[in-house]
């Protein structure tokens, strides 16, 4: 089944009732192209959203005595969402590669910081490397799907993008010190810093309805950041992991954490940014060719 066309046919079918009514004024058309971006954002959200179903479904309702452990019950499930993605081409193979990429760079920080003590995984399974169940990747697999999904659904471009050449390093070096920083200076600050020199000129051009929108892209990237740091809060409320902070009972998950996201998710989107190539412009200029309007594709195409 092809889940884009299924679901472009439902908006369709929702523009042709909704678009009168919002064009009878500024504000309704306001509020209707709000509706499109939620939309676009939850549909972009959907192997991430379903995962912290799972996650709390089976912390609420799966036997701790069932003959399949939890934890792998999950990975079955993770791997069945993901078949489910490209089989109904809602994820394509390029994308899916460097998802996959993403998935294995996050596997090893998951083995190497729970070695370290930093989170712990406290329920058994038999599909886990070391102390990490194989469902984890998965978490991180989910950031790259979204941003993969979101890129197309609004058909993002860039204004005043750095050389290319500038993220990749900065999120090579964001990866290296989430090794590093146990026993050398942890240089997130600067890292931070670099990252607004960087980006402070870039501006992301989306489109959620027909008219493009542009915001600092930096912005873009806290905000994905904070809502990350959401989910977070839910999985460690569902007790998929645990930090040394919740062994004694379930608390919100320090807003430090915010920082640590901010920076893989900068690995992530540099990682995407190789299957939309021609979409990251040179420094300084946008793509500007004429394109026609396609709702639900969210992109003014050729």
């Amino acid at each position: 089944m092809d889940l884009n066309a299924w679901a472009k046919d439902r908006v369709l079918a929702l523009d042709a009732v909704a678009r009168p009514w919002a064009q009878r004024g500024r504000l309704r058309g306001f509020a209707y192209e709000f509706l499109l971006f939620g939309l676009k954002q939850a549909w972009a959200c959907l192997f991430g959203g379903l995962l912290l179903v799972l996650l709390v479904a089976t912390r609420l309702w799966w036997p701790a005595d069932a003959p399949l452990a939890r934890y792998d019950l999950l990975v079955l499930c993770a791997v069945g969402l993901q078949v489910l993605l490209l089989a109904s081409r809602l994820e394509r193979p390029d994308e899916a590669r460097v998802i996959l990429v993403f998935h294995a760079v996050g596997t090893a920080m998951e083995i190497f910081k729970t070695a370290q003590g930093s989170w712990i995984y406290p329920e058994a399974s038999v599909l886990r490397i070391g102390g990490v169940p194989l469902f984890s990747g998965f978490m991180y697999a989910a950031i790259g799907s979204y941003i993969a999904r979101i890129w197309r659904l609004m058909d993002l471009r860039f204004e005043r993008y750095p050389p290319r050449w500038a993220p990749w390093l900065l999120a090579l070096a964001a990866y290296v010190n989430f090794f590093t920083h146990h026993h050398l200076p942890d240089i997130r600050l600067a890292l931070f810093a670099l990252s607004i020199l960087a980006f402070a000129p870039t501006r992301v051009v989306f489109t959620p309805d027909h008219a493009p929108r542009r915001m600092p892209l930096l912005l873009g990237f806290a905000l994905v950041a904070l809502f990350i740091w959401i989910a977070e809060n839910v999985g460690t409320f569902a007790a998929a992991w645990t930090y040394p902070e919740q062994r004694d009972g379930w608390r919100p998950v320090s807003a430090g954490k915010l920082g640590s996201w901010y920076l893989l998710m900068l690995l992530s989107f540099v990682l995407v940014s190789l299957v939309h190539a021609r979409q990251v412009p040179h420094p300084r200029r946008v793509a500007t060719e004429p394109r026609r309007y396609d709702l639900w594709a969210g992109r003014l195409s050729r």
